[in-house]
């Protein structure tokens, strides 16, 4: 295998929404990720990142990898999953262990030391999600961030660790096991959404994330890039479809339809002239125009971020710095503008630059991959999702010349 192939990185990130079923798979080259894949399914059968029909959340997943695995030319096996912090907790630990090499700290040495922080805080009905170092300690020296390479005797390392009930934890991972792949890791979708949006600025300052779900709208405070509060509110999405549905008697679904395909959300941004043709529920037909729909919308927003801005009040009496807004709902016209006539500049708008998920909807899967290659850097460790064979496969000079699978286009250029 070329000396590229052994660079590169193959991760997979899955968020299971209650409407979609988001898939990011991403190849990691030095510092630089390119995506390899990115779907959008339906979700049935799950809720609030709950199970509430396993053998319709497993078809759903199904249906999801099965339309990944398409695009790629290959089956999916190995995925990192996106969960949200719903009744989430938060601790502090602190581990202290012996340095292996007093002449070197290696990631062994820093997995260590994180392990016996965890494993001397028992927690009876919930499972740890996250375990995130605020900062090391070697010796002597204090406020280490990354002590690989550093010589001493002992190292200690204060840590936050997240958790959330094991029922809903264990029942999730196996209806993802039974669906055909496995699991390598898990972290909160808000911790996939600061890592998308995160920057050497929001890595040393207070902040909040609020993400617009499908029912809910979490909100999650940051310090120094580490999770420390979380609220969620039951408002979402969904809000928005069941307002139009109500007001202009139409399905959800042409609600959904018509708030993703037409509506902004400011109003006065809106033509006055611009209208759409809608069959109501009673079979009646009627002429919506662009501004009414887009008060309708307006004004539910308004209400979700009114709600959030208050909501991060009432979780931390410390400085916000900054506000980052994501979610799918996130991308219609207008929103960016709605944001800042509320928050003025402490708020922006996620803003995924990455060729090939250039919308919010994608910000929990693709982060998590990015959290995941973190974790494993700071231990010294590495991982591939795709093994070698495989990859070989892919990669055969046979297969590059004869296949259109993505991965071939990638890595074609290593023939040429």
């Amino acid at each position: 295998m070329g000396d590229g192939l052994k660079l590169s990185k193959i991760y997979t990130g899955i968020e299971l929404g209650t409407n979609s079923i988001k898939i990011v798979v991403a190849e990691k080259i030095k510092n630089q990720y390119n995506i390899l894949a990115s779907t959008t399914s339906a979700s049935n059968g799950i809720k609030n990142g709950k199970i509430i029909d396993e053998e319709a959340g497993i078809e759903s997943i199904k249906s999801a990898l099965e339309k990944t695995g398409q695009m790629l030319g290959i089956s999916i096996t190995k995925v990192v999953a996106a969960i949200p912090p719903t009744n989430c907790r938060m601790d502090i630990v602190v581990g202290s262990v012996e340095v292996a090499n007093k002449e070197k700290i290696e990631g062994s040495d820093i997995s260590n030391v994180l392990n016996e922080a965890i494993s001397g805080h028992k927690l009876e009905n919930n499972e740890i999600i996250t375990a995130t170092p605020i900062s090391f300690v070697v010796d002597d020296t204090e406020n280490i961030k990354d002590p690989k390479g550093m010589s001493g005797k002992t190292l200690e390392a204060k840590i936050v660790i997240s958790s959330i009930p094991k029922e809903d934890l264990y029942r999730l991972l196996h209806v993802i096991s039974l669906s055909g792949v496995e699991t390598v890791d898990v972290a909160f979708t808000s911790t996939g959404d600061y890592f998308t949006s995160k920057n050497s600025e929001t890595d040393s300052l207070v902040g909040a994330i609020i993400n617009i779900g499908e029912e809910t709208t979490n909100i999650s405070i940051f310090n120094k890039g580490i999770q420390i509060k979380n609220s969620v509110l039951p408002v979402g999405s969904i809000n928005v479809d069941k307002d139009l549905a109500y007001i202009y008697g139409i399905s959800l679904k042409d609600a959904r339809k018509i708030k993703e395909n037409f509506a902004l959300a400011m109003s006065d941004r809106a033509e006055e002239e611009e209208s759409i043709h809608v069959i109501c529920t009673d079979n009646s037909h009627k002429e919506v125009t662009q501004v009414g729909i887009s008060k309708v919308v307006e004004a539910r927003l308004n209400e979700i971020l009114k709600l959030s801005k208050n909501e991060i009040k009432n979780l931390t009496n410390r400085e916000i710095r900054y506000i980052i807004i994501t979610g799918g709902l996130s991308e219609l016209e207008g929103f960016r503008e709605l944001v800042n006539s509320l928050f003025e500049e402490q708020a922006r708008v996620c803003k995924i630059s990455t060729i090939g998920i250039r919308h919010n909807k994608y910000s929990s899967a693709f982060g998590v991959i990015k959290y995941f290659n973190d974790k494993l850097t700071l231990r010294g460790r590495s991982y591939n999702m795709i093994d070698k064979e495989t990859l070989e496969i892919l990669t055969s000079t046979e297969n590059i010349l004869n296949s259109d699978n993505i991965i071939s286009k990638i890595f074609g250029h290593l023939y040429d």
